[in-house]
């Protein structure tokens, strides 16, 4: 049968059969020519000048498609409707929207940040600052709180999600906190444990996207773990309340996977380093001068210190609970 009987006995145009004998599938309309505004292309530059300055002002203070139009009219002579106006900013916004590209999570990796909640300690009421650790392949998490967040309980902290995994990670995604690199105590916070550890460090200095999985992990414990507010005696209690919730989840099974977090946490823990047969000693040390009234000054507190260390060089080393000379 030739194209011309086709279109006969069907009904349709000899063009439209050609596109079926050529396409496996409609292919649509294609525009031909260059679409042209005649309204509006002469103004179309100064609407994305005012858009990409929107971009650096806050979101309360940008401009709506209606103030854009008013713009338009009463400083450019712009004679068209609001309508095309809305619609290229409407076009023009989306091109702007942020995208964002999945990530993959090698079993050996972590991620960790630190994040506050209040719990009832013996029966006072705290703000307590806890440390999270996830392993984003396994997603299975570490949490441990303290009643302040210092050097000292950062590199506690540390020591403590090590042991929990048995090994160490081959690398720690944080966020750029003031523990971690602010204030030149990247050193004795992050470098340190990490040389002594055989892990690097990588910071985080854009959004919170980069470590999602430990924003949502410390998310989850708050409002799963903290909620209601926790009554203990202590914070070693605490912790311990955190520890059974945390291997209670163990055995749970995330949304598109096929194995327990647990099953899947033993695959993590063949990719981790080795724990260093020296362990790194969680403390903030510091040299300081013992002055004739038996004191010594460390983190802006005087301290009693024996006479026999009287106008000498005494090191300090401080833990989480007490200072050692």
């Amino acid at each position: 049968m030739s194209r011309r009987e086709a279109a006969r006995i069907f009904g349709i145009n000899r063009r439209t059969v050609e596109k079926m004998l050529r396409f496996s599938i409609p292919p649509g309309y294609r525009r031909d020519k260059v679409l042209r505004r005649p309204k509006l292309d002469a103004y179309t530059g100064i609407m994305d000048q005012i858009l990409g300055a929107d971009r650096l002002v806050p979101k309360k203070q940008r401009h709506t498609s209606k103030r854009i139009f008013e713009r338009q009219r009463d400083e450019h002579g712009f004679e068209g409707s609001i309508t095309i106006v809305k619609n290229y900013i409407y076009v023009a916004k989306q091109h702007q929207r942020e995208m964002f590209v999945p990530l993959t999570h090698p079993p050996g990796h972590a991620q960790a940040d630190c994040d506050d909640a209040l719990a009832i300690i013996g029966g006072i009421e705290r703000k307590t600052h806890f440390f999270g650790m996830d392993l984003p392949h396994s997603d299975a998490c570490f949490v441990k709180a303290y009643l302040a967040d210092t050097t000292e309980t950062f590199c506690d902290a540390h020591v403590a999600a090590f042991a929990f995994s048995g090994d160490v990670p081959k690398s720690i995604l944080y966020d750029n906190t003031r523990i971690a690199v602010a204030r030149g105590r990247a050193t004795a916070s992050a470098n340190v444990p990490a040389c002594s550890h055989g892990w690097y460090p990588v910071i985080c200095l854009g959004s919170g996207n980069d470590k999602g999985k430990v924003e949502g992990m410390v998310i989850y414990t708050r409002r799963n773990f903290m909620v209601p507010k926790p009554k203990l005696a202590s914070f070693d209690d605490l912790n311990a309340y955190l520890a059974e919730h945390r291997c209670k989840r163990m055995n749970d099974k995330l949304r598109g996977h096929k194995d327990t977090i647990g099953k899947q946490f033993d695959v993590d823990v063949n990719r981790l380093q080795h724990l260093p047969v020296v362990p790194y000693d969680a403390c903030g040390k510091q040299s300081v001068r013992a002055i004739s009234l038996s004191l010594m000054r460390y983190r802006g507190n005087n301290y009693s210190v024996s006479t026999t260390y009287g106008h000498q060089e005494v090191l300090v080393c401080g833990y989480i609970c007490e200072l050692v000379t």
